[in-house]
């Protein structure tokens, strides 16, 4: 689920941006502000993107793309 891979982001510290494309976050904004039903999405976090995965198991739309946070 959506909200067990950001909170282990946060939990781990991870230094990285999530982006839709449009506009990008940190894991611990997402974690707050996105719907219940969002977070509850299934999905499979890879090192460059979070992608939702389809009833079949088969991973679907990139949600987010991980960029590293400048220094």
């Amino acid at each position: 689920m959506l909200r067990e891979v950001l909170q282990t982001m946060v939990d781990n510290n991870e230094q990285v941006i999530l982006s839709d494309g449009k506009t990008q976050w940190d894991a611990a904004t997402l974690l707050s502000t996105l719907s219940e039903g969002r977070l509850m999405t299934k999905v499979h976090k890879t090192p460059m993107y979070i992608a939702m995965v389809d009833e079949g198991g088969y991973m679907g739309e990139v949600l987010y793309r991980l960029q590293p946070k400048a220094n």
